[in-house]
């Protein structure tokens, strides 16, 4: 199972987003606190649909707190951060690692950076632009740890509604 790590998130639409690409991948949501948001937020259940009751979901108080209560995550988490030297896809995910992602205004803290400097991997943009959304950033990354993985248990066809397809 693959682990999503939000360091205080501040949008709940995003972080609606973010629950609803986690059920639909079968990973694992952690949020840590403090949130910019209530998690019985209108917009945060608008986000994620009706699939906010399937989201396997913790809160935890801090980063400390976090650390604690799920201790084999130091040795797999990887840390999601435009200061990075490495390229998210150039990177061999294990199937139950943490990806970790800041909040929107501020990022990943730099101290944890630092003490992570091996883990943290970035997405290539162009030009100045500061950063991509949260949520449209966690679904690069875990999408490419799962393609990694062969995409585990995953759906990998569809079927038409009303016809079928010509094979």
């Amino acid at each position: 199972m693959m682990n999503i790590v939000l360091l205080e998130p501040e949008m709940p639409a995003n972080t609606g987003n973010i629950g609803r690409t986690c059920v639909a991948t079968g990973s694992r949501l952690h949020l840590i606190e403090p949130l910019g948001f209530k998690l019985n937020e209108k917009a945060i259940k608008r986000a994620g649909l009706d699939y906010w009751d399937k989201l396997d979901v913790r809160v935890y108080s801090d980063y400390g707190e976090f650390l604690e209560r799920c201790p084999d995550a130091r040795e797999k988490m990887y840390f999601a951060t435009t200061k990075a030297h490495t390229v998210y896809s150039d990177v061999s995910y294990e199937p139950d690692c943490y990806l970790v992602f800041g909040k929107e205004s501020a990022g990943i803290p730099e101290e944890i950076l630092v003490e992570n400097e091996k883990n943290c991997i970035r997405i290539p943009m162009w030009g100045d632009i500061r950063s991509l959304n949260l949520s449209n950033s966690v679904a690069i990354v875990l999408y490419e740890a799962l393609r990694q993985q062969g995409f585990g248990n995953l759906a990998r066809e569809g079927q038409l509604h009303h016809l079928h397809w010509k094979r």
